[in-house]
């Protein structure tokens, strides 16, 4: 057995992490495991056609992202073809959103494929057994969890209910969406059939053949020359020096790691103790000088990573002048032997179809207009823009942090207000996750407005955060902004 913490979206992932730690398997195996139970269960917010980011600290040696992010499909794709179908809807999700859903809003997946990479590295288990759990979850069913149900309450109609299987999984017979357990036909077939071929069946083969040919069908840009020609890449992370501790979080193509990794610098080791109203106003400037940044430079940068280099560059260099002048799932795991793990994962709002065969709900990241800027053209097979970043810790006592959030660009303030409470500001890793948030809308534009948090709301993100200190005690927090749950796998301890 293995000794760990992990903080997941919900009951069923937590315990797929417990079920993959009690068989001797490693961090990376927990929140994979995790990771693949969210994706059948957390409806809505992410499925099996994702993309994500794995940020792993081995026991031994230096951090590691693996890139799994969306591609932009379309390779070989004739001129002449005709425009992708896609359509726009609007919701009141989230204060107000347009959201660009159908067949041509499906982007190139890669999560499962950053699973295997980070588990070729860094797992223990056969990979058939960090399927099991998810397996088991769509072969007897489940119930929607509170942050799915939210987001579906405004969306089961406009979004999920255009397309016929879709609609059948989630609704009832007078059309309402169903209070009963979900049981989505084929979903465990498709299961069955990754657990046997490996994390590369979503690219190539008999199901990456079902995914293509039901899209083109249907007027969508993914074809089967995008999922084969996809890989996942292994990255250097973006490393930031804060107090005692060594944060590892995404380079690009996220720009989340590069806005957390900016945020935390200019808070100058803020705040010394229990969060002020100078902390306070001190972090609105330090949002609105990176988010703005963010919108004005880096989501229109032919290079990003460099973009991103001389953006940290100028930070580390004059703190003052910069201060004067972006629906997903996230798991996070620590164990006992000092390796930490964090996924954060995305299908995007949905393209509201499930495809023939598969029992998957498709991604429409083609769609989300955060993850495409004006101004930001990407080729077939370029990655996209995202918001993630799922980050790592070292202290130089030898703790280990695992630490990410869902919330589309909520995201980096989310995990910059949990990540400086507990690192500058001497609360523990509960208080510190609980702690009421700000985030500046709408940076640099004229409608600009600073949100702060009067009452614990799921628009601020959900951060989940694992810990194993340096005396090997492990502690796990699920932000009570959603539904998550966080447990402790340690048979040390009386249930």
């Amino acid at each position: 057995m293995t000794r760990l913490a992990v903080a997941a979206p919900s009951r069923p992932a937590a315990d797929a992490a417990a079920e993959v730690a009690r068989a001797g398997g490693t961090a990376v195996d927990a929140a994979i495991a995790a990771a693949l139970v969210a994706m059948v269960n957390e409806v809505g917010l992410v499925s099996l056609s994702s993309g994500g980011f794995v940020t792993v600290q081995p026991a031994a040696g230096a951090a590691y992202t693996v890139d799994g992010w969306m591609d932009r499909p379309g390779r070989g794709r004739p001129d002449d073809e005709p425009a992708p179908r896609t359509w726009d809807v609007d919701t009141e999700y989230g204060g107000g959103v347009t959201i660009t859903i159908g067949p041509g809003s499906v982007a190139t997946h890669g999560s499962l494929a950053a699973f295997g990479e980070a588990h070729a590295r860094d797992g223990r288990l056969p990979w058939r057994e960090l399927v099991a759990p998810a397996l088991d979850v769509a072969r007897g069913g489940f119930a929607l969890g509170s942050a799915s149900r939210y987001y579906l309450r405004y969306v089961h109609e406009s979004v999920f209910g255009w397309d016929e299987r879709s609609h059948a999984a989630l609704h009832d017979a007078g059309g309402r969406l169903t209070e009963e357990r979900v049981v989505v036909p084929d979903l465990a077939s498709t299961l069955e059939h990754i657990a046997e071929a490996g994390p590369r069946a979503m690219h190539e083969g008999d199901l990456a053949e079902l995914l293509a040919s039901d899209l083109q069908a249907r007027g969508g840009l993914l074809g089967l020359a995008d999922l084969e020609a996809y890989e996942p890449v292994v990255r250097v992370p973006i490393s930031t020096r804060i107090g005692a501790w060594t944060l590892s979080t995404t380079p690009p193509p996220s720009v989340g790691g590069v806005v957390v990794a900016s945020m935390l610098r200019l808070l100058d080791d803020r705040p010394r103790g229990p969060w002020t109203p100078d902390d306070v106003e001190h972090l609105v400037r330090v949002q609105r000088a990176v988010l703005g940044h963010r919108r004005e430079v880096l989501e229109a940068a032919d290079d990003l990573a460099a973009a991103s280099r001389a953006w940290l560059d100028r930070v580390d260099a004059d703190h003052r002048a910069v201060l004067e002048s972006g629906s997903t799932a996230q798991v996070s795991v620590t164990d006992a032997e000092g390796a930490a793990c964090s996924i954060t994962v995305s299908s995007g709002y949905g393209a509201g179809m499930i495809a023939a065969g598969t029992g998957i709900w498709l991604n429409n990241c083609l769609g989300e207009q955060e993850l495409n800027p004006v101004g930001r053209p990407v080729a077939p097979g370029g990655r996209l823009l995202s918001n993630m970043a799922p980050t790592v810790g070292r202290s130089d006592d030898g703790s280990t942090l695992a630490i990410g959030s869902p919330g589309a660009d909520r995201i980096t303030t989310a995990l910059v207000c949990a990540l400086a409470g507990f690192v500058s500001g001497g609360l523990d890793l509960a208080d510190a996750v609980a702690h009421p948030r700000v985030h500046v809308h709408r940076a640099g534009l004229p409608d600009e407005d600073v949100r702060v948090e009067d009452e614990p709301t799921m628009y601020f993100g959900g951060v989940g955060a694992a810990l194993t200190t340096a005396d090997g005690a492990l502690d796990a927090v699920a932000d009570p902004r959603r539904e998550g749950v966080s447990a402790v796998v340690d048979p040390t301890l009386l249930d």
